[in-house]
Order: structure tokens, then sequence, then C-alpha cells
């Protein structure tokens, strides 16, 4: 992983398993000085989520407060891709509610990741506690080369 120079943060510019997209704007300010349109879209770029690999798993974390597990989707296709995705519904306005000031999110997001050949999209597992939620997916075990002695005769 190479560090990012925006804000000393991980990046994944060099992760062949990665399907993101790097955000140019991403921390240059305040949401408020945004479209409401734009807005919507920037809940895309604002997922945050790690991926780490053990020797059993690799194991995905997202931060995704405020959301329920009901509003969340997990998928994995057969081209071995694990896609989480769902949306944030915005708040509802009141007639006399005056808004001050909106930065948080609001819209539909969307994260891909092409999962390793090891990976065991049979048995992938996700929970959500405290708004992160977990994913968890198997390893294959590594095959081992067998080596047989063969006999010789004469």
């Amino acid at each position: 992983m190479a560090l990012s120079i925006f804000g000393g943060r991980r990046s994944n510019v060099f992760d062949p398993f990665s399907l993101d997209i790097w955000d140019p704007f991403e921390g240059l300010g305040t949401l408020a000085n945004i479209p409401p349109s734009a807005r919507e879209t920037t809940a895309i770029a604002n997922t945050r989520i790690d991926w780490k690999e053990t020797p059993e798993a690799h194991i995905f974390k997202a931060d995704l407060p405020g959301l329920k597990k009901e509003e969340v989707k997990v998928e994995v296709d057969d081209g071995k891709v694990l896609q989480i995705s769902g949306e944030r519904s915005r708040e509802q306005e009141e007639k006399n509610d005056k808004w001050h000031r909106i930065e948080r999110s609001s819209g539909k997001f969307s994260r891909r990741f092409r999962l390793p050949e090891n990976a065991k999209i049979d048995q992938v597992k996700a929970s959500m506690e405290n708004g992160v939620l977990t994913v968890i997916v198997p390893k294959e075990e590594e095959k081992q080369p067998q080596v047989k002695a063969i006999d010789i005769s004469g």
C-alpha cells in the first residue's frame, strides 16, 4: 500500500483487487457549499472500508454510522466481486425547520472489491454492530505440493 499525499491516508492505487474510484476533491471543504444533487453522489466516495487479510480469511470493515442492517446489501457475484451497497435516506425537512448546515451525506453508496482466487465465496458472512459492517470471506487452504518417492527397479 502506498501512502497518499492527501492526508496521510493509505491509498489503494496499486491494489489490483480494488475497484475504487479516487475522489480528488475529498476533504477539500464542507458539503454546505455543494448543491444537493452533488451531495448525494458524495455518499459513494465517503464510505470508508478497510480490507485486511489474515491466514484464514479476508476481512472487510465498513463505517456505516446511522444505518440499519436492513439498509445495507452485501453481495458476491460469480466473478468473485464483493459488492457492499446501500442507501442513507435524507432527513425529512419540516416546514418550520431552519437548517444552518448540512454536512452528513445522503444517497446511495456502492463499493466493489475483486476477491482473490482463494476466496470461498459460498461461505461469506456479514455482521453489523455499532455502525460497523464486518464481512468475513474465508480463504481456501493452500495446497502443499505432494512429493512421492518413486522406487527405482533393477
